[in-house]
């Protein structure tokens, strides 16, 4: 069984970002009403590579979190910033209690069942392989796969072989380790976050030659996460299909992708979860979630789409819902 004690840490900032991470705190309490470790919003403090303050600071938003018993987490991003915020899921993992096993999620994402059923092995972190082949890019005159991905692991000195989905065929990008950081885990986040951190600044300052050309914005935490994951002996097979992103959670992204794809389950949590008037009240301040969930737009989308036939890609999928006029982000 989960040990218990472990917490759960989501980003939150000025904007969009707070109003998701507070629909990601109602499902949980809502749908985990046995999850006894503690529930951590972490928020970036201002400094020099914010150009706005990214902190936490509309009062109705603040005394939600309290009421949703959601500790503020401050933190300093040093590095990062607004040049690159996936860096704040890097950055924040040194404020978190040490040794305390963690569970981050991206904001956009519900909890959709209980998560203390989740078998986490948290002496073998991983992360969600809910991806798609985003990365690495490689071109016509090489390197391929297995150059780009062993000149990383060579970087850190890690065993490179062992990483590798024999099952999948050379140079197909899934027999390469690769997650997206949508939730990820481990047994310490002091420890997990260091090596996080030296990765993704070693690989944007001062990567192997064989990444010239490739893409790393916003990729820079998906590259590095795998390494981080596979020096800490986790992998893709240490926690069982079906749970995260599964029945437990589900990584939505933007609120017309959700309506358009997600299952009717999906849509029932997120609005039971939604409804009660003293969450309704600040919800609804932001556009999207007025539009979608409390004005009934959501529905509307979702008509247009067979969820048992949807478009094989997602842009088709945004192209129609532009064309209804119901894109809002």
């Amino acid at each position: 069984m989960t040990d218990p004690a472990f917490n759960i840490v989501v980003v939150a900032q000025a904007g969009r970002l707070q109003y998701e991470a507070l629909l990601f705190a109602a499902s949980l309490r809502q749908m985990s009403p046995d999850f006894k470790g503690k529930l951590f919003v972490a928020t970036p403090q201002p400094n020099d590579l914010w150009p706005r303050d990214p902190s936490l600071r509309d009062g109705a938003v603040l005394e939600t979190f309290a009421r949703l018993n959601a500790t503020i987490l401050p933190f300093e991003n040093k590095v990062f910033g607004a040049r690159y915020p996936h860096g704040n899921k890097i950055e924040l993992l040194q404020a978190l209690p040490a040794g305390e096993p963690f569970v981050f999620f991206d904001s956009d994402t519900l909890i959709t069942g209980d998560i203390t059923k989740v078998p986490f092995d948290f002496d073998r972190p991983s992360a969600s392989l809910n991806c798609t082949q985003t990365w690495p890019k490689p071109t016509l005159y090489g390197p391929g796969y297995t150059g780009i991905w062993k000149s990383l692991y060579d970087r850190f000195e890690l065993d490179f072989d062992t990483s590798l989905d024999l099952d999948q065929p050379d140079e197909f990008w899934r027999r390469y380790l690769y997650f997206n950081a949508g939730f990820f885990f481990g047994s310490c986040p002091a420890k997990f976050g260091a090596l996080f951190l030296d990765y993704a600044r070693t690989i944007q300052d001062d990567p192997p030659i064989e990444l010239v050309g490739q893409p790393m914005d916003p990729w820079l935490d998906q590259v590095a996460l795998p390494l981080v994951i596979h020096a800490l002996g986790g992998g893709r097979d240490t926690l069982p299909a079906g749970y995260l992103d599964g029945e437990v959670s589900c990584h939505y992204r933007l609120f017309p992708l959700l309506y358009a794809r997600e299952s009717d389950r999906v849509i029932e949590v997120l609005e039971q979860v939604a409804a009660p008037n003293w969450l309704k009240k600040v919800l609804k301040t932001y556009e999207p979630m007025k539009r979608m969930i409390y004005q009934g737009k959501g529905h509307k989308v979702r008509a247009l789409f067979d969820r048992d036939n949807l478009p094989g890609r997602e842009q088709a999928i945004r192209k129609l819902i532009k064309a209804e006029g119901f894109w809002i982000r």
